[in-house]
């Protein structure tokens, strides 16, 4: 198979994986759709040497994540600061949907990286190695960054932590 051909069979198969993934890095999907575009075409430029290696996966996530990082950084001066999200117009009553809505609202209050680390180990189910090599960064870091992004997911949204199977500790702060 030549190269176009296997890079767009490559897109077929990983464009909703790469979708979802996406959007819970951004909580937009108009974001993520941006997010996913930029990292194609970053794979698209590369994807000869990538495609050699036999998985291409481990790359693009590690695109996918540094592009949102950087893109984060970017817009660091357009961050809406006020502690809570504004109202919804039209909200969903179903238990999914309340569920889907505290898990966005409670991963928007994180760092990118710590962001990206729960993405990563609890909604990817990677392993800690995975996660740092995605990262580019070292186990400990992916250790640490998840300790402290689920401190911090205890504090703004303790009824998440049965999603993730860390039940809180015995005299540990809510």
């Amino acid at each position: 198979m030549d190269p176009e051909e296997s890079f767009r069979a490559y897109v077929a198969a990983r464009t909703a994986a790469l979708s979802r993934s996406a959007y819970l890095l951004t909580g937009d999907r108009h974001q993520a759709e941006d997010l996913v575009q930029l990292t194609l075409v970053r794979l698209a430029r590369h994807w000869e040497r990538v495609s050699r290696s036999g998985d291409p996966d481990p790359y693009v996530r590690r695109t996918m994540y540094s592009q949102h990082v950087s893109l984060w950084r970017r817009r660091w001066r357009n961050v809406d600061l006020r502690p809570e999200p504004p109202e919804r117009t039209a909200p969903d009553e179903t238990a999914g949907v309340a569920r889907a809505l505290v898990v966005r609202q409670a991963l928007a209050r994180l760092a990118p990286r710590q962001r990206a680390v729960l993405v990563l180990r609890f909604f990817e189910d990677r392993t800690e190695v995975e996660a740092a090599d995605a990262l580019g960064c070292s186990v400990s870091t992916v250790k640490s960054q998840t300790r402290a992004a689920l401190a911090r997911l205890r504090t703004h949204a303790p009824e998440l932590a049965d999603l993730v199977g860390v039940p809180v500790r015995a005299g540990e702060d809510r």
